[in-house]
């Protein structure tokens, strides 16, 4: 466990949730059960009529806002929550994530040791819609080259941030339905802010047949969003030789970090971890 410190800075987390009944309570409670003090808990509802907002009226006492009001989509349903937002530090966890114990203390120690941190990121778990442990998801180093070029990636849901960073670039842009948390990683960088990687497990990453990670049911809105992101950093249209520095950027991207590809194989053959215990 990581100590806590005395004067803990204040963390704002947002959970975004439209029709996620099954999941969300899950969801709440790996919030509000963190060993962490100083928590402004945040939740955005635009609209659900599976019994999502009796779920969240049950843990109201918990909850420092509730944004009922409608959105344009995820991005936008974040933006209205962080809106509400006065941490020192801020995350987000859509309805059908999770994080694991001690999260929240760990980034708050991280931020602490590295007071020039803009950006705290660790590891996850991907789960299926049961719950239980397909893989690790290990966050890698990030910079805005590599990221448009497959080379690096952050766990959303084990990734905090400073609230000023958040606001330094307008927050997420809520025209993007596909990788708005790519995005604003990526406006981030691309503001020099600093990232910092943590070698920790800090969440669970659910993927199942409905959800637009498992479904791919936005796969050629998501292909416009990384063509124009690409933009965005290189300034250019993609060219015909792009592939091959993407082949070059992931295969660097495994030397920089042999534990993923030993772990992937490791996985293979020894099974899953179980993490049973810590999603009770």
């Amino acid at each position: 466990m990581v100590a806590k410190n005395a004067e803990e800075m204040k963390i704002s987390i947002v959970t975004i949730s439209l029709n996620q009944a099954s999941f969300l309570e899950r969801a709440i409670r790996s919030v509000i059960e963190q060993d962490y003090d100083d928590v402004e808990y945040i939740v955005v509802d635009p609209g659900s009529t599976d019994g999502s907002r009796d779920i969240i009226e049950s843990y109201r006492d918990h909850i420092a806002h509730v944004v009922y009001e409608p959105d344009k989509g995820p991005a936008d349903g974040l933006n209205n929550g962080f809106s509400h937002a006065s941490g020192d530090v801020c995350g987000y966890l859509n309805a059908d994530d999770a994080f694991l114990p001690e999260a929240f203390s760990a980034a708050a120690e991280a931020f602490r040791l590295d007071p020039a941190a803009d950006v705290v990121s660790a590891h996850g778990y991907i789960t299926d819609e049961g719950a239980s442990v397909r893989r690790r998801f290990r966050s890698s180093h990030f910079d805005p080259w590599r990221y448009v070029f497959g080379g690096a990636v952050l766990v959303q849901q084990s990734t905090f941030f400073r609230r000023q960073a958040f606001l330094d670039v307008g927050g997420f842009n809520p025209d993007n339905s596909t990788c708005w948390d790519g995005e604003l990683m990526l406006d981030m960088a691309l503001a020099d802010k600093k990232f910092v990687l943590v070698n920790e497990y800090w969440s669970v990453f659910r993927i199942y047949d409905e959800s637009i990670s498992g479904s791919q049911r936005m796969y050629q809105e998501s292909l416009r969003n990384w063509d124009r992101l690409f933009e965005k950093v290189m300034g250019r249209k993609r060219r015909f030789y792009d592939p091959l520095i993407r082949c070059y950027m992931r295969l660097e991207k495994w030397l920089r970090d042999p534990v993923t590809p030993f772990l992937r194989v490791w996985e293979k053959i020894a099974g899953t971890p179980d993490i049973g215990k810590k999603l009770d």
